[in-house]
């Protein structure tokens, strides 16, 4: 009895939507609009995420040693460093590699290479490149390099800036900028949940009015809730598995036309080639969406509007 119930249900489902063709379709426009706004916002969250990380993976602190320090006593504190739980990593940089990379990045300053020449001894001195884990965990490591940890082992400083104070506000915006963009993307997203469930909901009760007199009548022949209200939620599910399907299909073209800008313009994040690695994940969010959104507008406008 079970069985030969819900093949009822389901073939009635399969027959209403077929039979309200076109209030059928508004609902699968109006579901494939709302599940691409919710993909675009998902999109949306990745891509800031991913170019947050690239960004947060520039930002570091950098030690700048006295000429005169010990080799020994600034890998001393290098170990020291690395072994904080806030660091990510920690580079060490010889005077001569200083000056190396100073000289590569003034190669077509001629005026500052002949200054140099002329100066006998190396100028600059050893550095340390601190990468952290977390952007907001580099006032925790400045505040360790600047206590007395930072001596060598006969008491002098062998530290001669830090430049954390240079780089804080940039690395405190970046903190504040990565936590916002997590709550307006998570914000975004149950809203456009929310509005696509009141959306699809009052568009599948234009059906249900539509068939308002049909289940009257089997209210009156003793026909069960269940029974009642099945073959709508089919139709919901049906309209939200067409319209994971039309906006799969929609997807390709839209990030392939996309994926060039989100490249150039997002520090390399290929939105076409993001979605055609992450297809499978990305279909199963639609079809989940889609199913779930038409299974509970229809099982809400059912319940709520003709008192079933």
């Amino acid at each position: 009895m079970f069985w030969t119930t819900n093949k009822r249900i389901i073939k009635a489902g399969f027959v209403n939507f077929w039979r309200n063709g076109f209030v059928s379709l508004s609902s699968i426009v109006v579901m494939t609009v709302t599940l691409l706004v919710i993909i675009a916002a998902l999109f949306a969250s990745i891509i800031l995420n991913a170019t947050l990380t690239q960004v947060k993976s520039q930002v570091d602190i950098t030690v700048y040693f006295v000429t005169s320090a010990n080799e020994n006593d600034i890998l001393a504190l290098q170990k020291s460093v690395q072994a904080l739980p806030e660091v990510a990593s920690a580079t060490y940089i010889s005077a001569d590699e200083a000056l190396a990379n100073f000289k590569n990045r003034h190669s077509s300053d001629a005026l500052t290479l002949q200054a140099l020449d002329e100066i006998s001894d190396n100028p600059l001195g050893a550095e340390l490149n601190i990468k952290a884990n977390d952007p907001s965990q580099y006032a925790d490591i400045a505040t360790f390099l600047q206590s007395k940890s930072v001596s060598a082992t006969n008491g002098l400083p062998i530290v001669d800036t830090i430049n954390y104070n240079q780089n804080q506000a940039a690395i405190d915006k970046l903190t504040e900028l990565i936590a916002g963009s997590q709550r307006v993307a998570f914000i975004i997203i149950i809203g456009m949940v929310l509005l696509s469930l009141l959306i699809t909901y009052n568009t599948i009760r234009l059906a249900i009015h539509a068939s308002r007199e049909e289940i009257a009548v089997e209210r009156l022949v003793g026909a069960s809730s269940r029974f009642v209200r099945g073959p709508f939620v089919i139709v919901g599910i049906m309209a939200g598995i067409i319209s994971a399907i039309a906006s799969a299909a929609v997807l390709f073209p839209a990030t392939y036309y996309l994926g060039r800008a989100t490249a150039s313009f997002f520090i390399g994040f290929d939105v076409f080639q993001y979605y055609q690695a992450n297809f499978s994940q990305v279909f199963l969010v639609l079809l989940a969406g889609g199913i779930v959104i038409g299974g509970i507008s229809s099982w809400l406008a059912v319940r709520r509007y003709l008192q079933v």
